[in-house]
């Protein structure tokens, strides 16, 4: 009997395993393969959307009490003002201060503290994994801080209308007013946790913030003295709050009201510019 030895032509190997690489691995070297092709860069608005809807969804538990704090306490400074102010033009301003401040509690302090948390606590490198743009990461977190603060800004404006007996038919200028307040008041609060050295320096930050707007914003313009006045023009709430008391008038300036919240709006683009720069300056240390 005569038996059959099979050429090396006829030699197999394992399925899907070229000889090359049979022969790598008997000799204990791994076999090369090619580099994976890594998932394209994700667009800046799905993005921001997905970011936006997390943000959402992780404070949904805690709304009610922020909206709740805010709201309660600008009414109950317009409560206190209503003894010493009787109406007018100083009316009109404590009424405007005290609803763009729920706006500056949510939008700058909270959201002050929140990005000093995530950077002490190591959040942005979870971020800097993920293949968003560093835009949507701000842009996300501050839209949606900044959507907590509707209900009780409306509340605000209303209450603060029946209490000094103000025209509520040109509310509306709150539609223009809360989005681009938060966006500026936004912004300036992430940077201000973002290029906070500790994450306690980024709370006091937030905080000397909304004192800010609470002192500057609610106050009548006028019974500021000069100096303070001038702070009052750097803070960029500043702008939202005075469209808004124009619109309480009989027959507001609507050119003045539109200039106001084009200023706002550019405050906005400025501070939320920062913002994305300061969230890049942290990711990378």
């Amino acid at each position: 009997m005569t038996s059959i030895v099979p050429t090396e032509s006829a030699k197999t190997t394992p399925k899907g395993r070229t000889p090359g690489a049979s022969a790598a691995v008997r000799h204990g070297r791994p076999a090369r393969t090619a580099p994976a092709a890594l998932a394209p860069r994700a667009g800046l608005l799905p993005s921001l959307a997905a970011v936006y809807r997390a943000q959402l969804s992780r404070a949904r538990v805690a709304r009610i009490p922020l909206l709740f704090v805010a709201t309660f306490q600008s009414v109950g400074i317009m409560v206190l003002m209503r003894g010493v102010v009787d109406g007018g033009s100083e009316a009109r301003a404590v009424v405007a201060g005290s609803s763009v401040l729920v706006v500056a509690f949510v939008a700058l302090n909270l959201l002050a503290q929140y990005f000093g948390q995530l950077r002490a606590g190591g959040g942005l490198d979870h971020y800097a994994t993920l293949p968003v743009p560093p835009a949507a990461v701000v842009l996300g977190a501050a839209g949606a801080y900044a959507s907590f603060t509707v209900p009780g800004t409306i509340v605000t404006a209303v209450a603060g209308s029946a209490l000094f007996g103000l025209p509520m038919t040109h509310l509306w200028v709150l539609v223009a007013v809360i989005p681009l307040s938060g966006a500026a008041l936004s912004g300036l609060g992430a940077a201000l946790g973002l290029l906070a050295p500790r994450q306690e320096l980024a709370t006091l930050l937030g905080q000397l913030g909304m004192s800010a707007a609470l002192l500057l914003g609610v106050l009548p313009a006028e019974r500021l003295p000069g100096p303070v006045g001038w702070a009052r023009d750097l803070l960029p709430s500043t702008y939202g709050v005075e469209a808004l008391s124009r619109s309480f008038d009989a027959h507001p300036d609507w050119a003045v009201v539109a200039l106001d919240l084009a200023v706002c709006a550019a405050v906005g683009v400025l501070s939320l510019a920062v913002a994305t720069w300061a969230y890049r300056r942290a990711a990378v240390r």
